[in-house]
C-alpha cells in the first residue's frame, strides 16, 4: 500500500488507457469459440498487438488495451490502431469479434477459462461464479495525482456508476431469450463476484489502505486485481479505473463513451480541488439507481440523489454533459452518445419481429465494421 500511495503521489493527471473485451465468435453460427489461444499466439509476431492483447478468463475472448496516452486522443488511436489489427488477424484466422456485454446463447457450461496462473487461482476461488461470468465490457483508466485525491474521486463516481451504466446498457439478451433486462451483464457480473459493485466511501487513503491490508492479511484477496468494483484506484498506475459499462457494438459508440467516463472523472477532480464535492450519498440509494439502470436502462427513469425526485433516463447525456463542460473544455473533450443505446437498439428491433440471431448478427456486423479500419472518435 506504501507503493499504492507513492503511484498516485507520482501520477500525472488525465493521463487515460482503454480496455475492450471481445467475444471470439464462429463466423457460420455467430457461437463463442475458443480461439483465444491461437489469436494471441499470432498476435506475439505483431509489433503492436504483442503489447496490446491479453486474455480475460475464458477462451472465447479477448481483450485489447490501449498505450498509456497523455490524452484521451491519444489513448484512442493507440486503441484503435491495435482493434483495427486485431480485426485484421482475426478475419486471417476465420473469426468474428464482437462486443456486446453479453452473448445471447452460447452455453457457460461449453466455454474453458484460460490456463494462467491467475485464472487458475479464480476458477479455484469462485467456481460458479467464474464460470458463469461469460460477460464483456469496457474499462477507462484516468491518471489522478495525489492517493486521497484518488480516493475522493472514486467516491463522487459511486452515484455515477449507475448514469453510466444505463447509457451503456448492451446486454439484453441471454440464455437464448430476451432477459427483460437492459444489462444482464451487471446481474451476472456485480450481483455475483465478491468485493463487486458499488464500494464503500473510503473518504481517505489511510481508510481504504487499512481495508485492503485486512484483506490480504486474513487471506482474503491475493493481489489487487480481486477488488473487482466497478469503480477503483488502480495501485500500480495510480488511475481511477471504471468498470460499470457493458461492452459497446462499434468503435464510436465505445469511444463515446469512454470520452464521457474520462470527462466525469476529470470533473470529479476538478469539483475536489474547488471544494465542490456534494457528500457521498449511501449505498443503498445508489443500489436503487443500480436496479433501475439494470432493468430499464435509457427507457425508465433514474433518481436524483441530492434534490430525491425521478427524472428520464433519456436526459442522462444532457445532464452529464452539462455537468462536465468544464473539464471537456480544459481537456478537448466532445462525447456524442448514440440516440440509443445497445439495449434500446436491440430490444426495438426484436419488437419488429426480428429474431434474437438476427438481433444480434446486426451487432455484430457493426463490431466488424467500425473495428476493420483505424478510425479516431473524439
Amino acid at each position: 500500500m506504501a507503493r499504492a500511495r507513492e503511484a498516485f503521489d507520482s501520477a500525472e493527471d488525465f493521463t487515460v488507457g482503454i480496455e475492450e473485451e471481445f467475444a471470439l465468435l464462429d463466423p457460420g453460427t455467430r457461437s463463442l469459440t475458443p480461439r483465444y489461444e491461437e489469436l494471441a499466439l499470432a498476435a506475439a509476431e505483431d509489433d503492436v498487438l504483442a503489447e496490446r492483447v491479453a486474455g480475460e478468463l475464458i477462451s472465447s475472448e479477448i481483450e485489447i488495451r490501449s498505450a498509456k496516452g497523455d490524452t484521451f486522443a491519444d489513448a484512442l488511436a493507440s486503441q484503435r490502431e491495435a482493434s483495427a489489427r486485431l480485426a485484421r488477424l482475426a478475419a486471417e484466422h476465420d473469426v468474428l469479434l464482437a462486443s456486446c456485454g453479453t452473448h445471447p446463447w452460447s452455453a457457460w457450461q461449453e466455454q474453458r477459462i484460460i490456463d494462467t496462473e491467475h485464472y487458475r487461482r479464480l476458477d479455484e476461488q469462485l467456481r460458479y461464479v467464474a464460470w458463469r461470468n461469460n460477460t464483456f465490457s469496457v474499462h477507462v483508466h484516468v491518471g489522478i495525482r495525489g492517493a486521497d485525491r484518488a480516493i475522493a474521486v472514486c467516491d463522487r463516481m459511486r452515484a455515477l456508476l449507475p448514469e453510466l451504466l444505463a447509457l451503456s446498457a448492451n446486454s439484453p439478451f441471454l440464455d437464448g431469450r430476451d432477459s427483460g433486462l437492459h444489462s444482464a451483464r451487471t446481474q451476472i457480473f456485480t450481483k455475483s463476484f465478491p468485493r463487486c459493485g458499488v464500494p464503500d466511501v473510503f473518504g481517505g487513503f489511510a481508510a481504504y489502505a487499512e481495508y485492503v491490508e485486512l484483506l490480504v492479511r486474513t487471506r482474503s484477496i491475493q493481489e489487487q486485481t480481486q477488488l473487482w468494483w466497478s469503480v477503483r484506484p488502480h495501485h500500480a498506475y495510480g488511475t481511477v479505473e471504471v468498470r460499470i459499462c457493458d461492452a459497446q457494438s462499434s468503435a464510436e459508440d465505445s469511444a463515446a463513451m469512454a470520452a464521457l467516463i474520462v470527462a466525469c472523472v476529470a470533473q470529479a477532480a476538478l469539483d475536489h480541488d474547488e471544494g465542490a464535492l456534494p457528500d457521498p450519498p449511501a449505498g443503498r440509494l445508489i443500489e436503487e439507481n443500480m436496479w433501475r439502470a439494470v432493468r430499464y436502462g435509457l427507457d425508465g427513469k433514474l433518481i436524483d440523489l441530492e434534490r430525491g425526485e425521478e427524472f428520464p433516463a433519456a436526459a442522462l447525456a444532457d445532464r452529464l454533459l452539462a455537468w462536465t463542460g468544464p473539464a471537456r473544455t480544459a481537456l478537448g473533450l466532445d462525447p456524442s452518445p448514440p440516440a440509443l443505446n445497445g439495449a434500446q437498439r436491440q430490444h426495438r428491433a426484436l419488437a419488429e419481429g426480428q429474431s434474437i440471431e438476427e438481433v444480434y448478427a446486426a451487432e455484430v456486423a457493426s463490431a466488424q465494421h467500425s473495428h476493420a479500419a483505424e478510425r479516431v472518435v473524439s
